[in-house]
């Protein structure tokens, strides 16, 4: 007999199991073995998906759900009804009597833990338990990684369109592919978010529960929250309905910065610009914050800003410039008159490669993934190589490069500073 597993949270509120189920024989056979697993008896429920649909909407949803989809006349679309009034946290095992591997497929991408075929198999049911246990008190992969140091990294774009969330996209692919590291990319443009898109994901409802519920936020939430794109890479993104406003203190992302430290190796946070004047602290513990830019005047103004902003906010962290999709024959500024009006060096230069771009998006793989191996992003491998260095010696890293006194953020002309003559017009 297996020790029940008792959850540390939230024990009052919660039952450890529930079940609902559609016949007597399913019954008797889920009631002996929660017997077995420390469970009480009464919690088989008859009914099915649509009473537990019902029951779960005016009451808190138990740590381990089993339900039967055998009434059911579209399990996919029900599994996703059922999500709707489950909390997060919460391990779903379904069993039905439609034996379809793509059925099975379909219903364990949709977030479930396993489907059993009717009639149940005890033995099958006892190893499927024994799966959740392990998996529930299986201690955060920070705890069996502690010799390696947590790598946090931020993402962000002086402008709109510059790429930085391909940059990031790719360079938490790069982190987990090719340094074998667990990493997580936690996409918080909670609207607009590309992150699960061009991993050819969906999003889910992670991120979104996140902010609307802080106090959910705990190492189980991210288990089941994040959307796995491989055995070391997870996203958390979103793709929240435009006419809904993100109405947040911060706490939300926050505490989800705080958890997945806990879980993964390596943090890559696409942070919109906008982030920065909401919420600062959650720079507070990045080690890096690579700024993707191009060479345009706009792009050099708000770059000034952004180290500015840096120096004051973040002086502990590493800065790293990056100039994204750089064509040589077609550039506003030059780069060294970008250089000089932001008053240090460009450390990465990745070329403009329109046509592997277009491939990767038809791909849904990153744009490291999808160009491996070419001179487009040998300079991105190069960066993922330089972060792991960084997060080596994170605690004698250098600090990020001073602006100079008088620098273009406090004011004054940015044409005067570049003491650049703007075009009559542009060459195309």
């Amino acid at each position: 007999m297996n020790a029940p597993w008792t959850p540390a949270r939230s024990a009052t509120t919660r039952d450890p199991f529930v079940a609902f189920v559609c016949d007597d024989n399913t019954a008797e056979t889920m009631r002996s073995v929660a017997v077995e697993q420390g469970w009480a008896p009464e919690k088989v429920n008859k009914g099915g998906l649509r009473n537990a649909v019902q029951t779960l909407s005016v009451s808190a949803s138990p740590f381990i759900l089993f339900v039967d989809l055998s009434e059911s006349g579209d399990p996919l679309n029900d599994i996703n009804g059922l999500a709707e009034v489950c909390e997060p946290g919460t391990v779903v095992i379904a069993c039905g009597q439609v034996n379809d591997v793509r059925l099975y497929r379909d219903l364990v991408a949709s977030g479930i833990h396993d489907y059993l075929l009717k009639p149940l198999n005890a033995d099958a049911l006892r190893e499927t338990f024994a799966q959740v246990h392990a998996m529930l008190n299986a201690p955060k992969t920070a705890e069996a990684s502690a010799d390696r140091a947590h790598t946090a990294i931020a993402v962000i774009g002086t402008r709109g369109g510059v790429g930085a969330s391909t940059m990031a996209t790719s360079i938490a692919w790069l982190m987990s592919d090719k340094s074998g590291r667990t990493t997580a990319l936690l996409d918080l443009d909670v609207h607009f978010g590309t992150g699960a898109l061009a991993l050819d994901l969906e999003p889910g409802r992670g991120l979104t529960d996140a902010i609307e519920n802080p106090s959910r936020i705990d190492g189980l939430f991210i288990e089941r929250a994040m959307v796995r794109s491989s055995d070391k890479l997870a996203v958390l993104s979103a793709e929240a309905p435009i006419h809904s406003p993100v109405m947040n203190d911060g706490t939300a992302f926050f505490q989800l910065q705080e958890e997945i430290r806990s879980a993964f190796e390596t943090t890559v946070v696409d942070l919109p610009r906008a982030m920065l004047v909401q919420f600062p602290h959650l720079l507070a513990d990045i080690q890096v914050a690579v700024i993707v830019t191009e060479y345009t005047l706009a792009a050099a103004r708000d770059a000034i800003r952004i180290l500015s902003w840096f120096k004051t906010n973040a002086p502990q962290t590493t800065i790293i410039m990056l100039a994204n999709r750089v064509h040589v024959a077609s550039l506003e500024i030059s780069r060294k008159d970008f250089e000089t009006s932001i008053e240090r060096k460009i450390d990465v230069v990745v070329p403009f490669d329109q046509k592997l771009g277009a491939q990767a998006a038809k791909l849904g793989k990153p744009l490291a993934e999808a160009g491996r191996g070419s001179k487009t992003v040998a300079p991105i491998a190069e960066l993922a190589t330089r972060l792991l260095s960084i997060s080596a010696a994170s605690d004698t890293a250098s600090p990020a490069p001073k602006a100079k006194k008088g620098d273009a953020a406090k004011g004054g002309s940015l044409l005067g500073k570049l003491n650049l003559r703007m075009p009559s017009k542009t060459k195309k």
